[in-house]
């Protein structure tokens, strides 16, 4: 069992809109499976969800600070890919604590 609080956190993706680059898509070369994002520009897309009042990415799963899990963690976009780089280490930042605050977690 890993140490890592991510992995049944979840916060992050119930809190922030998750904007890319179209070419993370899976028809343009990328990982990202087309259906989950949603247009914007032509170079920039969403993840679905995760412009609601009350964000919820489509890839997320399970419930927030209990049974977290993306599912599409090998293929999740690069902001998801940079968020919290060393809460695995159990090092948290201001936009993970917010995100906690949010669903009411205390901060890593």
């Amino acid at each position: 069992m890993s140490d890592n609080p991510c992995l049944s956190c979840g916060a992050c993706c119930a809190s922030f809109r998750v904007d890319f680059d179209r070419s993370e898509l899976e028809s343009e070369g990328g990982r990202v499976p087309d259906g989950l994002a949603v247009e914007l520009t032509g170079r920039l897309v969403r993840m679905r969800g995760t412009d609601h009042a009350q964000p919820r990415c489509a890839a997320f799963s399970g419930q927030v600070g209990a049974r977290a899990s993306c599912g599409i963690h090998e293929w999740r976009p690069s902001p998801c890919r940079e968020f919290g780089e060393r809460a695995p280490m159990g090092i948290g930042d201001a936009a993970c604590a917010r995100a906690r605050a949010r669903h009411g977690l205390a901060p890593i």
